[in-house]
């Protein structure tokens, strides 16, 4: 199936309704699976890190902070490698890869939390491998990006970044309903708690072992590998080179780096803090990943400068209201503060990556996606970092919101220099080519 595209224009018209479309379609509805299943890999230790300890296991709250934070370094990091495989491998071929390799820590992490005498260094290395997970944002994006015009590229990669990223609400609700019962008690014993209610951990990870299967085999029997999309990492690795790579980097860093690293924190966050209310940990990935499509759609409307710039107010009046309401311990006003937060974050997400294929070539635009996705991911590591100091250095989690806010303004500044005064946007075209 590979083989059967032979020429690819989507920006001729004709070529689009009577072929290309149907095409990227496919290639989309396929994708957004596979990235849903990575996001649920790479944040599964979101929601397993806060039961470990009630099944046996003896961890500090920072080791457990590490344990949610670990998949993000690993995954931002692994990003930078994936940014290329597309364009070095093929689009079917790498999706379907980077999917079945998700096996791994799946199987790894459903073996290792049926024994509270594992090893700590066994449960990091289970999270690094997590890490693959968020390698995978930055290879389907890049993938998505060659397969839509320009003047659809927003709604697309909104579509596949927003229900990818909706893996993460998902294993967060899906997480305390499946270790409930014993699904997969043939595979492991219950974990007894101190009241006398069972837990099956295990059941977290086992869960997604025949999705992955399933889809892995979807990708490599229904995607393509676009002709004229391969190219070397030498000629790739230009965009390095150019000015509006970074800035745009920053931005994403600002929207989609906080929406991730605040998924990865929020969990933790509500059991410390209200822990009455821990059943609601899923709510804002769920908010933030529903909300990216729409971020990527009126982008397409009304661009993605202006959008971005809207949404990073929102995101310093959302950091403000946590500050607040958290010194009161009043929970409707910090659970409605966040969620603001989360569904700004996840507009913004949608609006900047829009923003990247009207600055950039498209053989240049895929690339920079997936760079700018690795530097934001890093937000799943260094946000729950900054709680957990946060904390143990100030005694309060507000601290963190401080920097969060300086971040924001700067961001705004940025974003209005250099994409939303009119007297560069000529400018910024002939730069970024």
């Amino acid at each position: 199936m590979s083989n059967r595209i032979t020429n690819w224009n989507p920006e001729d018209e004709q070529f689009w309704k009577s072929e290309g479309k149907k095409h990227a379609t496919r290639n989309l509805w396929i994708s957004v699976p596979s990235l849903m299943l990575a996001f649920i890999v790479w944040q599964i230790w979101s929601v397993v890190a806060i039961r470990l300890n009630d099944i046996g296991f003896t961890f500090t709250e920072s080791q457990l902070f590490t344990l949610a934070a670990i998949p993000g370094l690993v995954g931002a990091t692994m990003r930078f490698f994936y940014t290329f495989g597309v364009g070095k491998f093929g689009g079917r071929n790498w999706t379907a890869f980077s999917t079945v390799v998700l096996l791994i820590p799946a199987i790894g992490i459903g073996l290792a939390v049926q024994n509270p005498d594992t090893p700590y260094s066994i449960m990091l290395l289970l999270a690094a491998l997590c890490g693959l997970g968020g390698g995978n944002f930055s290879s389907s994006s890049a993938n998505i990006s060659f397969f839509f015009p320009k003047k659809e590229k927003g709604t697309a990669l909104g579509i596949n970044g927003g229900l990818g990223n909706m893996g993460v609400s998902v294993v967060q609700f899906v997480t305390p309903l499946i270790i409930t019962t014993g699904t997969f008690a043939f595979l492991g014993d219950a974990q007894v708690l101190a009241n006398g209610d069972k837990l099956w951990l295990h059941n977290a990870a086992f869960i997604w072992v025949i999705p992955i299967i399933i889809v892995s085999l979807a990708a490599y029997f229904g995607m393509d590998n676009l002709p004229g999309t391969k190219q070397s990492f030498s000629e790739q690795f230009v965009i390095v080179k150019r000015k509006h790579t970074w800035i745009m980097t920053w931005l994403y860093v600002a929207t989609f780096g906080s929406f991730i690293g605040y998924s990865a924190a929020f969990p933790l966050l509500l059991k410390s803090q209200f822990p009455q209310h821990i059943s609601l940990a899923f709510l804002g990935a769920f908010l933030a990943a529903a909300s990216r499509p729409v971020g990527g759609w009126i982008s397409d409307k009304i661009g993605g400068a202006r959008l971005t710039a809207y949404v990073l107010v929102v995101m310093g009046i959302g950091a403000s209201g946590v500050i607040y309401f958290l010194g009161d311990k009043q929970f409707a006003g910090f659970l409605t503060s966040f969620l603001i937060l989360f569904i700004a974050a996840g507009l913004g997400s949608g609006s900047t990556f829009q923003m990247i294929p009207t600055i950039f070539p498209p053989k240049e635009a895929a690339p920079v996606i997936g760079f700018t996705a690795a530097f934001a991911a890093y937000g799943s590591f260094l946000i729950p970092k900054l709680f957990g100091w946060s904390i143990n250095a100030t005694g309060t989690y507000a601290t963190a919101f401080y920097f969060f806010i300086a971040f924001y303004i700067i961001s705004i500044g940025l974003n209005w220099f250099y994409y939303q005064r009119n007297t560069v946007k000529k400018e910024v075209l002939t730069e970024a080519s």
